[in-house]
């Protein structure tokens, strides 16, 4: 009786280990019922997995033969990755008994010598996602794994060598809801590959030499990638039936005309960007006029179009993002109030503008404008105060003239304005050859950033930034020349970020204590002498400060040399900020500057050595003195006789 009550204890302790996983399977990790054997060179999967094991990751290691041994005769997966190894050989059959499998991973492996052998690996009960990507599978081999997989919802044979889809090629996978085959060299689909795919919603054909579609009629799908191919046409069958297709990317191909739709979709994302586009058609009669009342996004950059007439919008209710940007369009004009009610962002960017119009109450809803690298030097003057909500304007890149606030707009055809424009926070006219900046340029504009950059020469008014005080936050001034500022930036109490690198200033602008400034980058001028005064008014907020490639002194910026030292200000090119010193040959790195390094001990030492001399010879002065008083004071000692 008392052998059984100590046995007892170890028996049940036995039950508990047998039915609870090992917490370490080395030289796996356990994780729940997770298991990861991921490369550790393996060739099959440990023989002591926990039982119930439900996830076994032996990706990345050395598996040849895919076998019931290499999965340690388990059966309860529910996700086997096995991505990254060298299998070329599947035991047929092996995924028969894995009922609760839904994930498998095959992809990076050699199934391409498998297939050889044009056996099936037989049924893929559950699977509902497979990867076979880069396995060197060619036309036909992918029917080996498909031919029985009823669950399979997500297929991925990306980067294989697949020339053709087969009329039954996905036969046997009725079920698939998204397939991709990017990365192949796919130039053939046959008629009705895709139409017993009744529950497909995407696919992604991107990436392959497929020349033309010419009767697109998958009405279920959702997603089509047929971007990075030689597509010269796509067009729809002409029909009635409603097409859930939400986004088409077309983007680098060959097409020198705009797709042509199912006249009722639901498109709202449609990319033909970096094609051959040269013009749009916009003819046709209502019956076959194709309608685009859903689009949100259109991008139609890197073309060759040469003008978008208005009647190419009169279809796009919903619009809020369109990019032409990288064409040849030399006008731009939205006159039409009923047009384009919704768009947010229109990118014009580096066409051949030299016309923009815009008339009254047109385009309410524009946030963004990007016009830089064009040609436009002559715009109606108060064009941007007709846009009510814009607050992004990117000008740079052109050749604008810029209209002071009391100058008669009749004498001066062509100026354009940037005063009252409500809601503009950002503002780039860089590389505009400016060459003046007038008083009041900004007035009742709350710029936060702005960037007169690249302007070379530019004169600024000292009220050119009059009206910013509150709201100016970054201003960019680099490479423009400026020997000195007339401007007086102290008064802009919100500014933090400033840029004047590149100029030949030879002093730096005055700020108080009231300043905010954050970031300041001062390289490359001409700046020998820092005011100390100035750089302490900063001390407080400046966090950040740029300052190489100056000819500084090192003796005559001591203080500021030690505050850059031992404060908290980061000085991200410290490694190359150096100053003259006038006993080295070659400039010294700030950080080595002692304020000994500054002090002339030749000089030094000549004093000292006067000063002893001179306190010797009064010494030596004092006592012959005292030596004379001495001598007289001295009583006679001669004898009579």
């Amino acid at each position: 009786m008392a052998a059984l009550q100590l046995l007892f204890p170890l028996l049940v302790s036995c039950v508990a280990a047998s039915v609870r996983p090992p917490r370490h399977l080395l030289p796996c990790q356990v994780v729940q019922m997770d298991v990861f054997c991921s490369d550790l060179s393996l060739r099959s999967a440990p023989v002591n997995l926990p039982r119930g094991v439900q996830m076994l990751d032996l990706s990345r290691n050395q598996v040849q033969n895919l076998t019931q041994e290499t999965l340690a005769y388990h059966t309860g997966f529910h996700h086997l990755n096995l991505h990254s190894n060298k299998i070329h050989f599947i035991q047929p059959g092996l995924f028969k008994d894995m009922t609760d499998l839904k994930v498998l991973d095959l992809s990076r492996n050699h199934l391409n010598v498998f297939a050889l052998s044009k056996i099936n690996i037989g049924p893929l009960t559950a699977v509902e996602s497979l990867d076979l990507s880069s396995n060197g599978l060619y036309t036909g081999m992918s029917d080996y794994f498909l031919a029985d997989s009823p669950s399979l919802a997500n297929l991925s044979l990306n980067s294989n060598s697949i020339t053709k889809i087969a009329q039954n090629t996905f036969s046997g996978s009725s079920s698939l809801r998204k397939i991709s085959l990017h990365n192949n060299v796919i130039l053939e689909i046959e008629d009705g590959a895709f139409d017993s795919l009744s529950h497909l919603t995407e696919l992604d054909l991107s990436k392959n030499s497929i020349t033309c579609i010419t009767d697109f009629n998958l009405c279920n799908l959702k997603v089509l990638n047929l971007s990075k191919n030689s597509m010269e046409l796509f067009q729809s069958i002409t029909s009635t039936h409603s097409y859930k297709l939400v986004l088409l990317d077309l983007s680098e191909n060959k097409m020198p005309y705009f797709p042509l739709l199912p006249r009722n979709n639901v498109l709202e994302y449609l990319d033909v960007s970096r094609n051959q586009l040269q013009s749009l058609n916009v003819t046709g009669s209502p019956e076959t006029k194709v309608f685009f009342y859903h689009l949100r996004y259109l991008d139609m950059s890197y073309n060759q179009l040469k003008s978008i007439p208005e009647s190419f919008f009169y279809c796009m209710a919903s619009l809020e993002v369109l990019n032409v940007s990288n064409n040849c369009i030399s006008s731009f004009s939205i006159t039409n109030e009923g047009l384009l009610q919704t768009v947010k962002i229109i990118n014009l960017s580096y066409n051949t503008l030299q016309s923009l119009k815009f008339r009254e109450n047109t385009l309410p809803s524009l946030e963004k404008l990007l016009l830089h690298g064009n040609d436009l030097t002559t715009l109606d003057h108060q064009i941007f105060q007709r846009l009510p909500n814009i607050n992004h304007l990117q000008l740079q890149q052109n050749n604008l003239q810029i209209c002071s606030s009391d100058q008669n707009h009749q004498d001066s055809p062509g100026c354009v304005s940037f005063s009252s424009i409500s809601n503009l926070q950002f503002l780039n006219l860089s590389e505009n050859n400016l060459q003046t900046l007038p008083a009041n340029l900004f007035a009742n504009t709350p710029l936060t950033l702005l960037d007169l950059s690249l302007n070379p020469g530019v004169d600024m008014d000292k009220d050119s930034l009059s009206g910013l005080e509150h709201s100016l936050v970054h201003l960019l001034l680099r490479e423009n020349n400026i020997s000195s500022l007339n401007t007086d930036l102290s008064s802009l109490t919100s500014l933090k970020h400033i840029d004047l690198s590149t100029n030949q200033l030879t002093t730096l602008p005055m700020w108080n204590k009231d300043s905010s400034i954050e970031s300041l980058n001062l390289q490359h001028n001409n700046l020998v002498t820092l005011e100390y005064r100035t750089m302490l008014a900063l001390e407080r907020s400046l966090k950040t400060l740029y300052m190489g490639s100056n000819p500084l002194s090192c003796c005559s910026n001591l203080d500021f040399l030690h505050m850059v030292q031992h404060s908290a200000v980061v000085v991200p090119d410290i490694e190359t900020v150096t100053c003259v010193h006038e006993e080295y040959s070659e400039p010294v790195n700030i950080e080595k500057v002692t304020k000994e390094m500054c002090h002339r001990p030749g000089v030094q030492n000549y004093i000292i050595a006067l000063v002893v001399i001179a306190l010797a010879a009064m010494i030596v002065l004092g006592l012959l003195v005292k030596c004379c008083h001495l001598r007289k004071r001295k009583p006679n000692r001669s004898f009579n006789a």
